[in-house]
């Protein structure tokens, strides 16, 4: 059993203020693995105001200074990795096999911020003026449970680089991960206040930093609805916001694909991180004349991946995060049937032998129409949608009908066909045959995905405010 008992505040663990007690479930178990203190308004005031004192000094200090502060990061967050991959897999089911490579990237990440900061233009010649980039304020961080460290990793580096200072609200489901990362911070030497981190609900400590008149920006990783709430909450106080929200990517099979490995990577694409991913490739787009192949290579694609305790390397879809999320997964599954769209693989109900966890069935339908629920609605789990098309032009029309724009996938052997394609989708990042990494180029969405961008220089800008200073070139008469 986990007990997490107490918060980050001014550099210290401290004992919040909120005494509510929140179970801790192992999904694959479905059963209690711990509790965390959950912190409440009293909380946040008391970390807010602790940033608020930390940033004057931390907003000067030097390139090289953050700079060291972020290789400290690296190597206290590296050291951690294989306990953070534990808990990656007891917490919320992810993969072992993924979960060891995440969590050392998540280290990686510091180093990646640093190279972007170490390369930044703070101060600019615009004209006749001097525009310098200041660090916006003090920052609210309010992160997910699905990999929660990477959230808070990235966004509390490129903070740290811009010279701002942060008070993280991390989900209550992710605990653990969040209490390893939390002591990789005291373990780092930052000065006190940089960094403070609040568990608590998101009603509640989410909702305090939203309208808390001392936070200048909000940077949300999490769903459209929440996302919304947290704009309209902080309206009144001019926030800036960065929000990563919701997705229902497509992925788009052209006809010139190699079939045989692009449907594989399809699945792939739409049951990573057991579905529960925001860029997750959950509508597949194939060609009306290939549909047979299509619906041969898909069955058996589905049918191949292993479901199970993620704690085995054979596994490579383990359980959903909690009894609500695999609710709603089942409903979602339902209406598919009862909508008409045809099961290829899954369904509903548990996969055999594995009734105590969250684990569903991984799911795959055809014959789907784009105003079906389950091609409008993300799912968070792995279902995937297979739609079919005539033409290149409506292959792309379906692809953007959707209220959601974060991310795409195109396969083709024409890589100019597939570059032309790119351009007409509206989606804030484009894959082309394969899943890429690459975070230093722009992440967030069009339309209902999200407001702004992350990673690299467009990332680090949103945490800075340009001040222009005119009349530098000025001569004063004598």
């Amino acid at each position: 059993m986990h007990t997490i008992d107490q918060i980050y505040i001014n550099g210290q663990f401290v004992t919040p203020h909120g005494e509510e007690m929140f179970d801790l479930i192992n999904p694959t178990t479905g059963q209690i693995d711990g509790q965390v203190r959950l912190g409440d308004a009293a909380d946040v005031q008391r970390a807010v105001a602790a940033a608020k004192a930390a940033f004057p000094a931390f907003s000067r200090s030097s390139l090289a200074e953050r700079g060291a502060i972020l290789q400290r990061l690296h190597d206290a967050v590296l050291a951690r990795a294989d306990d953070a991959a534990a808990a990656l897999v007891e917490e919320y089911g992810g993969p072992v096999n993924t979960s060891v490579g995440r969590s050392r990237y998540t280290a990686q990440m510091f180093l990646d911020v640093k190279k972007v900061m170490d390369e930044h233009q703070f101060v600019k010649t615009m004209n006749k003026s001097k525009v310098v980039l200041e660090p916006v304020g003090v920052v609210g961080i309010i992160t997910p449970w699905n990999s929660s460290a990477w959230f808070i990793a990235n966004k509390v580096a490129t903070a740290i680089a811009a010279g701002c200072t942060v008070v993280v609200k991390p989900s209550e489901l992710s605990a653990r991960q969040n209490q390893i990362l939390t002591e990789c911070f005291h373990a780092a030497q930052l000065p006190p206040g940089v960094v403070n981190i609040v568990n608590g609900r998101g009603d509640v400590v989410g909702a305090a930093l939203s309208v808390h008149p001392d936070i200048q920006k909000i940077s949300f990783t999490g769903s459209t609805p929440v996302g919304k709430s947290i704009a309209r909450l902080g309206v009144d106080t001019m926030k800036r916001v960065t929000l990563e929200l919701g997705g229902k990517s497509a992925n788009i099979i052209l006809d010139d694909a190699d079939f045989e490995k692009a449907i594989p990577a399809a699945i792939q694409a739409c049951f990573m991180n057991n579905g529960q991913a925001c860029i997750a490739g959950s509508r597949l787009l194939v060609p009306e004349n290939k549909l047979e192949l299509v619906k041969q290579l898909a069955k058996a694609a589905v049918e191949a991946v292993k479901v199970g305790d993620p704690h085995h390397a054979e596994f490579s879809v383990g359980p959903l995060v909690n009894q609500k999320q695999f609710e709603r997964v089942q409903k979602y599954i339902q209406i598919g049937l009862d909508e008409g769209a045809e099961l290829l693989a899954g369904g509903v109900g548990k996969p055999a032998g594995l009734e105590a966890g969250y684990f569903v069935k991984p799911t795959a339908f055809i014959n789907v129409s784009n105003d079906m629920t389950i091609a409008r609605d993300e799912i968070f789990g792995p279902v995937l949608s297979i739609i079919s098309y005539k033409t290149e032009e409506e292959a792309i029309q379906i692809a953007n009908d959707t209220p959601y724009g974060l991310q795409a996938y195109i396969s083709s052997t024409n890589l100019d066909r597939a570059n032309r394609m790119a351009r007409e989708i509206i989606a804030g990042r484009v894959h082309i045959n394969g899943i890429h990494d690459d975070l230093i180029a722009p992440f967030g969405g069009f339309k209902q995905s999200g407001i702004g961008r992350e990673f690299g220089p467009y990332g680090l800008d949103s945490y800075l405010e340009p001040k222009a200073i005119l009349g530098v070139e000025a001569q004063y008469p004598r």
